[in-house]
């Protein structure tokens, strides 16, 4: 009885405390219910994406893909870039004209097939896929474009335990001041800024220059917010290139390089 009438005074803050932990734990499985419906979204996606280009497109014809791949996004939904995004990725690409390249998010495999088809003859894509399904049919539309394993290689992982093996698989040479000249982020945006800094800190961006196009969907430029905030506050070495509906492109340079170069002038 008496340990009743003690605990009495302590009901409201049980209720508060339980009341807090019902709503964290809820909103917990409201985000793993989420994340659980996209990956499943997602899959069909790719499933019925892959099934329409591999059965249409001319096998061997880049184009022909492409062009199968923009049918089937104009009729239904689709995880690839628009036509209008990847024009402009042609664009950053033909400028930058690199030869080592970074993709966070492989999708469908649309845009590694429009990447790898304006590379050289010696450039190397190297894209990231979390999901294993959506990584193995995304492999197979590339190679049904006509490219081949010493062109590209595609890694299943998060991006962040990706990036720490990226120096074995593009095989840098450090000595040479070597690294990527091209970074695409199109998974996560809130990888964007702790996958940046990964690769700040692996040293895998090219110190002479690299640009980072960072892709945002439905129009949400504030998931680019915390990274667009660190490249301003980092004038050092990074400044923002250009600004599109859904493609920011950022350029990086290190510092030394750019002292180096202004004391030549």
């Amino acid at each position: 009885m008496c340990l009743v009438v003690l605990s009495v005074p302590l009901l409201p803050a049980f209720v508060m405390v339980s009341s807090r932990y019902c709503v964290k734990v809820a909103a917990q499985c409201h985000r793993a219910l989420a994340w659980a419906l996209r990956l499943v979204r997602g899959r069909v996606c790719v499933r019925s994406t892959h099934a329409l280009v591999f059965s249409k497109c001319t096998h061997g014809k880049v184009d022909s893909v492409l062009e199968t791949f923009d049918l089937y996004a104009g009729t239904h939904p689709s995880l690839c870039i628009s036509p209008q995004i990847g024009e402009a990725l042609d664009e950053a690409v033909r400028r930058v004209r690199p030869s080592r390249v970074l993709e966070l998010g492989m999708h469908c495999g649309y845009s590694s097939v429009r990447l790898l088809r304006l590379l050289p003859s010696a450039g190397r894509l190297i894209t990231v896929e979390l999901d294993p399904l959506t990584a193995e049919l995304g492999e197979e539309i590339i190679l049904v474009a006509g490219f081949k394993h010493s062109q590209f290689q595609v890694l299943t992982s998060s991006s962040a335990e990706a990036i720490l093996t990226l120096h074995s698989a593009l095989e840098l040479n450090q000595e040479a001041s070597e690294g990527l000249n091209l970074v695409l982020m199109d998974h996560d945006p809130q990888q964007y800024l702790p996958d940046l800094l990964a690769l700040e800190r692996e040293e895998l961006l090219c110190p002479s220059g690299c640009s980072v196009l960072l892709i945002y969907r439905n129009q949400r430029a504030g998931d680019l917010r915390e990274i667009l905030s660190y490249i301003r506050a980092r004038p050092d070495c990074y400044c923002i290139k250009s600004k599109l509906q859904f493609m920011t492109e950022i350029f990086y340079q290190k510092e030394s390089v750019r002292v180096d170069r202004v004391s030549r002038m």
